[in-house]
């Protein structure tokens, strides 16, 4: 089980956890407004040696004011465990923006709420928590974000704390850019440490990928995430859709 739930770690690494803007895997520091709402759905999936992967996630945000956001994300995974997991608990506080320069600064602290199923290889089995730190700097027609994240995660089971690092480190830079009126390119690089005690490569990940707004309030996006290293393996589709409110 522990194998298990190791190898979907490093399949689903930084993809649906993430709470990004699908399917960039980078934050940015743009908050919904107060009294406004944004609900997002994502899925990923991959085939490896006829091996299915696979998750989806449901993430609501609320603006509780003009800076500030409140993120709720149930994930559900359905291969090679299926169920629901730990469900992620964030706030997004832009502190700086800089209307002129276009740059802006926001804080991501956050926690996990073991919902999951440790057993089966669909939870922790205990609280987690951790922060981002989310540079943007954007401009009329393209934005480049930066994020540099800590999180402390903890274990119910003791072969699975025995087999993984408690202390991950992100890093990450992704760009988009319009194509059209409607049509957005994107791009993501990043690494993280490796949860698996047994290595000591650390999965660097590549994202690309399009979204396109149907309408002002209603986006669909599609990419492709791919290892740039050993510690993950195939390829992973991604698609998603976002509805402001």
């Amino acid at each position: 089980m522990v194998k298990i739930s190791i190898a979907l770690i490093l399949a689903l690494l930084c993809s649906v956890p993430a709470l990004a803007e699908h399917p960039m895997m980078t934050d940015d520091t743009g908050t919904q407004g107060k009294g406004k709402y944004l609900l997002e759905l994502n899925t990923e999936f991959s085939t490896e040696n006829i091996t299915a992967n696979g998750g989806m996630a449901a993430a609501l945000t609320w603006g509780i004011a003009d800076t500030i956001d409140l993120i709720v994300a149930p994930p559900f995974q359905w291969a090679p465990a299926k169920g629901i997991g730990d469900i992620a608990v964030q706030v997004k506080w832009r502190i700086f923006d800089a209307e002129r320069s276009g740059w802006s600064l926001a804080l991501k602290p956050g926690f996990s709420i073991p919902t999951g199923d440790e057993r089966r290889g669909v939870g922790n089995g205990a609280v987690s928590g951790g922060v981002m730190v989310i540079v943007t700097k954007a401009s009329q027609h393209r934005a480049v974000h930066g994020n540099v994240g800590y999180t402390r995660n903890a274990y119910g089971l003791k072969s699975d704390a025995d087999a993984s690092r408690l202390d991950i480190w992100h890093a990450s830079v992704a760009a988009e850019m319009h194509v059209t009126e409607k049509l957005r390119s994107v791009a993501d690089i990043g690494i993280d440490t490796n949860p698996d005690k047994s290595s000591n490569t650390h999965p660097v990940y590549l994202v690309g990928g399009l979204i396109y707004s149907v309408t002002e309030d209603f986006d669909l996006d599609v990419g492709v995430k791919g290892g740039l290293d050993h510690a993950i393996t195939g390829t992973m589709f991604l698609a998603g859709l976002t509805v402001n409110m």
